[in-house]
């Protein structure tokens, strides 16, 4: 089993106005040769939109766009003509393909949005672009892991043209929680949304985050608090496990 420890305080932090985020890998004006991405996944921030405010009309292109709303409500437009609201309980997955161009925008007068946006390569490069956005149910159980996203879709899943698997769960204090990586050739980027949790020999709090990858063996959660963890099960590559 190899492990990578990124914890909360190493983030990048860019505040500018109506943008409050932090970056797990290097974004925009931050940059961190050493955290560049994790296999497939390029990036996780995890941002406050102020009310009124928000990012006009921009391009991507290859690359899968996954949206989590924590709190507020969240306005999107993009060129293919899907338009709508998302906000706590809902995800959303944008496939940008050879293209489109979006705005995301917090309508609410006096009330931010906080959310974690994902963006993971893509298993092709120029597919058709497309959007899918769904409500979670309700009440989900606690101690086990909903999948929020897989490489098939259905049964209240998004699909994401990648081998790749998003899911939540939700701990009670001093409970335990396992999870056995879907491919043997992907790892595990492991974020603790909220609370305390041990894992592979290592105890993380709000915003910490584990890598861990060749391993076979099952990865145990210890929550010593409720927590909240989000796991990205993710497709590794040669240059990640060189620069780790």
């Amino acid at each position: 089993m190899q492990t990578l420890f990124h914890p909360a305080t190493g983030r990048g932090h860019i505040q500018m106005g109506w943008l409050d985020t932090y970056h797990s890998f290097s974004f925009g004006q931050y940059f961190d040769r050493h955290k560049m991405h994790f296999g497939m996944l390029r990036v996780l921030n995890d941002d406050t939109i102020s009310p009124a405010s928000g990012f006009g009309m921009h391009p991507h292109d290859n690359m899968e766009i996954i949206t989590i709303p924590l709190s507020g409500t969240l306005r999107h437009e993009d060129s293919l003509g899907s338009a709508g609201t998302i906000s706590a309980g809902e995800i959303q997955i944008m496939s940008a393909g050879t293209g489109i161009v979006h705005s995301e925008a917090n309508p609410s007068p006096d009330e931010p949005v906080k959310l974690f946006q994902l963006w993971i390569m893509p298993e092709q490069q120029n597919l058709k672009p497309r959007y899918e956005q769904f409500r979670l149910p309700e009440n989900l159980t606690r101690n086990q892991w909903h999948t929020l996203v897989s490489p098939t879709g259905g049964d209240g899943m998004a699909k994401i043209f990648q081998r790749a698997w998003i899911s939540r769960g939700h701990l009670d204090a001093n409970t335990e929680l396992s999870y056995t990586i879907q491919h043997p050739e992907n790892g595990v980027y492991a974020l603790v949304v909220d609370g305390e949790v041990n894992m592979a020999g290592h105890s993380l709090k709000n915003r910490d985050a584990l890598g861990i990858w060749n391993t076979t063996d099952p990865v145990v959660f210890e929550a010593r608090e409720q927590s909240e963890l989000l796991l990205l099960d993710i497709p590794m590559t040669t240059d990640e496990l060189e620069q780790a």
